[in-house]
């Protein structure tokens, strides 16, 4: 259950998301919050970076290490706005992250129950929390019509 809290967190996410659209990468962004204060911000940037590793989540999980001076991110948590991938499902385990709040599904690629749950493999030494669906709608519309005019 999303809390005014979340939703404030996940409209920045979308906000970062729409920095991505501008710079004409997939509309996806991500915040990583301590105690309710923002540490650390990515949108995605594969296309300008020509890195495939620069997701939003990876992008935001480098500058909380950074700020942190530890890549072990305990007790935060990440807000994105679409499922995260594999890739960016281990690092955020890899982290630490205790949870990861998403708004829209990815029934393709998604590592958090969209495809496949990742979480649900128990060789993992870490697992987070998980909670979907915060502006899913906001999040959804803004990747739909970045694909639409794509294909125009």
């Amino acid at each position: 259950m999303s809390t005014e809290t979340d939703t404030k967190w996940m409209e920045k996410a979308i906000e970062l998301a729409r920095k991505a659209e501008a710079a004409g990468e997939v509309p996806v962004g991500a915040v990583i919050v301590k105690d309710d204060e923002l540490i650390a911000e990515g949108w995605n940037q594969p296309i300008s970076s020509h890195d495939a590793t620069s997701h939003a989540e990876i992008m935001a999980l480098r500058e909380a290490g950074k700020k942190l001076n530890n890549y072990r991110l305990i007790d935060t948590k990440m807000y994105v706005t679409l499922e995260p991938c594999s890739m960016c499902v281990g690092a955020m385990i890899h982290a630490r992250v205790s949870k990861v709040i998403y708004g829209a599904s990815e029934p393709r690629t998604g590592a958090l129950g969209g495809a496949f749950n990742l979480l649900e493999a128990n060789q993992h030494n870490h697992v987070f929390e998980v909670e979907s669906g915060v502006l899913a709608e906001e999040s959804k519309i803004l990747l739909q019509e970045f694909f639409l005019s794509r294909r125009k």
